[in-house]
């Protein structure tokens, strides 16, 4: 099995074998649907596993220190790592949502145009909504916009 590092937790998807596309094979068949809603449910279940182990840790770890810069040290830990699960937290929304698009039969094709995101980019990204055009686009737009 090949590991997948996600760009917007850094996790790694343990359990990750890319889809072998066979010729003449229609887009977002069954084997495709159920490849990746696999995907997302086992990000899903490791994202939820990784809170499970922060609240432990922070429970276990918690101590009153009475040196202000262990206390503070502790307390910046326990910071980084709220704001992780918060982010975690917004992708576990993704996730869901994007399970959602899957049930719809709205999955693997771009809100912008209509076309196939594409297997790889969907491997690589399992929640993308846009096509690597209209994504690009998008991205040299936001750009120029901030600028």
């Amino acid at each position: 099995m090949s590991a997948q590092k996600n760009a917007d937790t850094g996790n790694l998807l343990k359990s990750f074998t890319p889809y072998q596309e066979k010729d003449g094979e229609t887009y977002m068949n069954e084997q495709q649907v159920a490849h990746f809603t696999q995907i997302l449910l086992n990000w899903k279940r490791e994202l939820m596993e990784e809170v499970d182990r922060t609240v432990n840790h922070m429970q276990d770890d918690a101590a009153n220190f009475p040196d202000p810069a262990d206390r503070a040290s502790q307390e910046e830990e326990f910071s980084l790592e709220l704001r992780t699960r918060d982010r975690e937290r917004k992708l576990i929304r993704k996730i869901d949502s994007t399970l959602a698009r899957i049930e719809e039969d709205d999955y693997g094709f771009c809100d912008s145009c209509g076309v196939e995101i594409g297997i790889r980019r969907l491997e690589a990204r399992p929640t993308a909504t846009l096509c690597i055009d209209c994504k690009t686009l998008a991205e040299i737009k936001e750009r120029q916009l901030g600028n």
